[in-house]
């Protein structure tokens, strides 16, 4: 049978280390479970510990999704919950998450741990995976003792956000393929089939219309110039994608996607609901407002309303009152600044962040409904133009045609 080397944690919480036989790395972590050990390292004798499990640099910085991460933290919470030792559920996480990614992760978490990392600062080794929210949040549940209500409320904002941005990206993605379709559509009837007809027209000497002399001249000119245009269009395109990866080039995106009839109207409402959202809830885990407002920063999903909190921010750490700081944004509704002034007043903030949080979702859904209504005629707007165009390029002079044969 073969033998195992372990790094394991007793009941004393002493690292010891040893050497057992079983069938595989399971069956050993088994065996020692039931000797009362907790395993943070196994390995077949002969081998190196962690071989195979060490996360790249690529890796740490490489994001999950987000409905793995959700998971993720409704399984850590329901173990919490139940009294079981964190070294251990990473250990069992690790067994168990079918993320190839998140099974390293949780393989490293537990040693790091055993080795003297506080869990927080475990988490913030990856912070693609885990941001400044959720590892402020871990710490503040560490310092107030207070670990299982911490991720209790986590699984509360990654599952509000997971809806809000599903609702979001649903909505948009119908659009974005139909317009696609519409211009691979127009350049393969323009490329293949509209020169078809133009030779039969031009053989019989027909008189043209407008539409299909427009027909004739776009292909034409493509004919002449398709390659320089595809070359300065793909150059053009992964000149933008890293642009738009740049600090600047992601404000300037942000900033377009605002200023969008009704989509920008939608995203500067789902910004508004994370942040009323996530402010109740680091209020309620016991976080400073200053404190709160620079995690804030980071979370609310749109760069130019980020840069436009920056400067609201560094009022309220001058002493101000978070209402009137709000006051100087403009991307915050007097809606928001009305209740959150009167929260401050009364004492009664949180509650007021949960009905704007409740507001303003409602207010999403029902602007993504908006959206999803206005799409639909201006996608058969633009269908209408199409197929309208390329008919009275070839059916106008065809029936011309007809008549000639006759």
């Amino acid at each position: 049978m073969p033998v195992f080397t372990y790094q394991a944690i007793n009941e004393r919480g002493e690292n010891i280390t040893g050497t057992i036989e079983a069938d595989s790395v399971d069956s050993a972590s088994t065996l020692l479970n039931s000797q009362g050990l907790i395993p943070s390292k196994v390995r077949k004798s002969g081998e190196i510990f962690g071989l195979g499990s060490t996360l790249s640099l690529k890796e740490k910085t490489t994001r999950i999704k987000t409905a793995d991460l959700l998971l993720f933290t409704k399984q850590f919470k329901t173990m919490l919950k139940v009294g079981i030792p964190i070294v251990k559920i990473l250990q069992v996480m690790e067994k168990h998450t079918e993320n190839a990614k998140l099974k390293k992760i949780c393989s490293q978490m537990a040693r790091d741990i055993s080795g003297g990392l506080r869990l927080h600062e475990a988490f913030r080794k990856y912070p693609k995976v885990f941001d400044e929210l959720f590892c402020s949040m871990v710490q503040a549940g560490e310092t107030s003792d207070s670990l299982y209500q911490v991720f209790d409320r986590l699984v509360m904002i990654i599952d509000h956000e997971h809806k809000i941005r599903s609702d979001i990206h649903l909505t948009l993605q119908y659009p974005i393929f139909v317009t696609i379709a519409l211009i691979v559509a127009f350049f393969v009837l323009l490329t293949n089939v509209i020169p078809k007809y133009l030779k039969i027209f031009k053989a019989h000497k027909l008189e043209l219309p407008l539409a299909t002399k427009i027909s004739d001249m776009l292909y034409q000119f493509l004919l002449q110039n398709g390659t320089s245009i595809l070359i300065i269009f793909l150059l053009g395109l992964l000149a933008l994608i890293f642009y738009f990866k740049t600090s600047q080039g992601k404000y300037v995106k942000d900033l377009i996607i605002l200023k969008i009839p009704i989509v920008g109207d939608v995203f500067r409402k789902a910004s508004i609901s994370r942040f009323a959202n996530i402010f109740e809830i680091l209020q309620s885990s016991g976080i400073h407002v200053i404190e709160s407002m620079k995690i804030l920063s980071g979370t609310l999903g749109n760069k130019a309303i980020t840069k436009d909190f920056d400067s609201v921010r560094i009022k309220l750490e001058d002493g101000r009152g978070i209402a009137s700081t709000l006051e100087a944004s403009k991307h915050f509704t007097p809606l928001v600044i009305s209740m959150v002034a009167i929260g401050e007043e009364s004492g009664n903030l949180n509650e007021m962040l949960r009905e704007v949080t409740s507001h303003y979702d409602d207010e999403v859904a029902y602007s993504v409904k908006r959206l999803t209504e206005a799409i639909g005629p201006v996608l058969t707007i633009g269908l209408a133009i199409i197929i309208g165009f390329f008919a009275l390029s070839i059916f106008v002079p065809m029936a011309d045609l007809t008549r000639i044969l006759r």
